[in-house]
């Protein structure tokens, strides 16, 4: 039975994941970040989220257990042929390994449901075209083995992006509650139209014929992700000795990439933050600022602005129907130097006596 309970950890334990047959950039040895690619400033977030501490949203009350060797994915609808793979034939198939960060779209202005993983998997693309999509489909409907279902644009699981079905996480077989054995992972898209863990049929159809679980809620059907920016330092309502004060966080615009990030103070002018080296469009870079600040305090924003020209709105938009927009703001104090002690000692008449 696919819900027999069973030692899923000893099952985890077992799988050893084949090297992936390409990656996004290789790191330099021992490391799992490219060079470059992290500023190295304490208190901004990880380029590589531990898979322990990576966001979990979905609508499982149970979460899914699942034994490997008895799952399968079926491929159907609007198909030349319907296809079927299990998860041997996944693991012999030539995996890529691909840095790609996540973001759900209930997360607020600053939130933290966002976060970046290096994904091991196959494309997508490859497994429809061994169904061969028929004209006229425009999405893919892809279910769980708990019934949640997403409708993914067609168009971003074939245009050439690293649509993955995943099977590791961070170097290991994914977690249990994030979808093992099997999930999709979709760079550009919020999850909710894409990110389906425990995934076990992908069918092609029309949006125009079907209707995924949460667009059936008043969510939209297409969820691209934003172009967004969050302010990991200084902390809210942070003191900061006075001199000089580092901004930074980081920001994303998956598919399009990151071109820059702008930081204001007080509501000034916007002045460029240095950006680490991107790893990939698909992928959140980190940024930092150091300023010269006044004693007192100050509020702090945030911008990015992606390849394709886009700007982050500084409109204030809930997270529904497809994703909250605004400025991140921090506010924080700017402490005064204490002032030194006089060490200065008189030299006039009677000097000898103060100074004994």
């Amino acid at each position: 039975m696919r819900w027999s309970q069973f030692d899923v950890a000893r099952q985890r334990a077992s799988i050893r994941l084949p090297d992936p047959a390409e990656t996004t950039m290789p790191p330099p040895e021992g490391s799992f970040v490219p060079d470059g690619a992290d500023l190295g400033i304490r208190g901004i977030s990880a380029l590589v989220t531990p898979s322990a501490d990576f966001y979990r949203i979905d609508t499982a009350l149970v979460v899914p257990v699942i034994e490997p060797a008895r799952w399968s994915l079926k491929v159907t609808g609007l198909v030349d042929r319907e296809v079927e793979i299990t998860f041997e034939e996944l693991l012999a198939l030539p995996l890529v390994e691909r840095h790609i960060t996540l973001a759900c779209v209930s997360n607020t202005v600053g939130g933290d449901l966002t976060g970046t993983a290096r994904w091991l998997g196959w494309p997508v693309r490859e497994l429809l075209a061994r169904a061969g999509v028929r004209p006229g489909a425009d999405m893919v409907l892809s279910r769980s083995v708990d019934g949640f279902t997403a409708g993914t644009p067609l168009e971003a699981l074939t245009d050439g992006r690293d649509s993955l079905l995943a099977v590791g996480m961070n170097g290991e077989p994914l977690p249990v509650e994030h979808g093992f054995p099997v999930r999709l992972v979709v760079p550009g898209l919020y999850g909710f139209v894409s990110a389906t863990k425990w995934v076990e049929e992908l069918t092609v159809t029309r949006f125009a014929d079907d209707t995924a679980y949460w667009s059936t809620r008043g969510w939209s059907e297409r969820g691209p992700v934003k172009t967004s920016s969050r302010i990991d330092v200084p902390r809210p309502n942070a003191s900061i000795p006075a001199g000089r004060v580092v901004v930074g966080g980081v920001a994303w615009a998956q598919h399009r990439g990151v071109a820059g990030v702008d930081v204001r103070v007080d509501g000034g002018a916007w002045q460029p933050a240095t950006l680490a080296r991107p790893i990939s469009a698909d992928t959140w870079c980190q940024y930092a600022a150091t300023l010269e600040l006044a004693a007192g305090p100050h509020t702090v924003q945030s911008r990015a602005v992606d390849r394709a020209g886009g700007i982050q709105s500084e409109a204030f938009v809930d997270p529904a129907p497809d994703g909250a927009e605004g400025l991140h703001t921090v506010t924080f104090t700017v402490t005064q130097a204490p002032e030194l002690p006089s060490t200065t000692r008189g030299t006039g008449p009677g000097a000898r006596e103060r100074q004994a």
